[in-house]
């Protein structure tokens, strides 16, 4: 029996008049997955997400998830997503409470009373704060309540549009922290993000689109592997001139009075031959940042 994919997306499209938003996506993310879907404002993430969820209808194409077309089925679609728009529509005259007892009705799946009380404390929603009207909410208070009603029937499928924006720091950290567990427990996060920081840590693949076409689709460690790695060694004392040809995969970019600065792609293995009986003091590897690799894309340079 086939595998039913968390998200099957195949040759999607979706067109306001002569304006083209999304134009042939076809992908796949797997059961366990974090997946990042990047790109500039007007890339076509969230056109993507509304086309999964049936809020807009494509002009070409096909969506699935878990087997279910997102059109024909998309009730039952609905109860398989946990969705964190970016700006959620909320009730301004209801209390949290209210609604997130509202939305668990509409959502058609029965909420565990332990699993909610867990998730208002770990975004710090105390009581006495689900008992005021949303309206008299700070911006940060309805993101984190945004995030309880999308976690809170726990779904094997979680969709968020850049899920901390408006968070600060310890709230950002409860965020990534609940999606680990929650890849841990077998669950699938699907994710835009503009932080590629946070995208290189929690994220296992990446796909990014740029006007409305998917122009990258990697692994986080396949994505490392186009970026070189810079290597610097520093010397005890004045550094040798460095030879003009290290080894395979390893270019000298650069040389001061105690230091080489290296380029290297592949092993480093070599080096390390070439530097035993130099006077090293310290070797320094870092690695690409996902800007670096992926900010490119978005631009059309690669």
């Amino acid at each position: 029996m086939p595998e039913l994919l968390p998200i099957a997306i195949d040759n999607l499209g979706k067109r306001y008049g002569r304006a083209q938003a999304l134009a042939g996506l076809s992908l796949e993310v797997h059961e366990g997955e974090v997946f990042g879907f990047l790109g500039l404002n007007g890339a076509g993430k969230t056109t993507t997400i509304r086309l999964l969820l049936d809020l807009i209808r494509p002009t070409a194409g096909n969506a699935r998830i878990f087997g279910h077309d997102c059109r024909a089925a998309s009730l039952e679609v609905r109860r398989l997503v946990g969705y964190l728009p970016g700006e959620p529509p909320f009730l301004a005259d209801m209390t949290g409470e209210q609604l997130l007892r509202l939305l668990e009705r509409v959502g058609g799946r029965r909420v565990d009373a332990a699993w909610r009380a867990e998730l208002v404390e770990r975004f710090d929603l105390p009581a006495r704060h689900l008992a005021r009207r949303v309206r008299d909410y700070s911006t940060g208070m309805k993101r984190k309540l945004a995030l309880v009603q999308a976690f809170q029937h726990d779904p094997p499928l979680l969709i968020l549009d850049e899920p901390t924006e408006s968070l600060d720091p310890v709230m950002q950290e409860a965020v990534w922290a609940l999606v680990a567990d929650l890849r841990a427990r077998g669950r699938t996060v699907f994710l835009s993000s503009h932080v590629l920081s946070e995208v290189e840590r929690v994220c296992t693949r990446v796909g990014v689109l740029r006007e409305g076409r998917l122009v990258l689709l990697a692994s986080i460690d396949e994505l490392r592997e186009l970026a070189p790695r810079t290597v610097v060694v520093r010397f005890a004392s004045e550094a040798p001139p460095p030879p003009p040809e290290i080894a395979p995969g390893l270019k000298v970019i650069g040389s001061a009075p105690a230091a080489w600065n290296l380029e290297a792609r592949g092993p480093l293995g070599p080096l390390l031959t070439r530097l035993a009986g130099l006077d090293v003091a310290d070797l320094e590897v870092r690695e690409p940042r996902l800007e670096e690799i992926v900010v490119p894309y978005y631009r059309g340079a690669p």
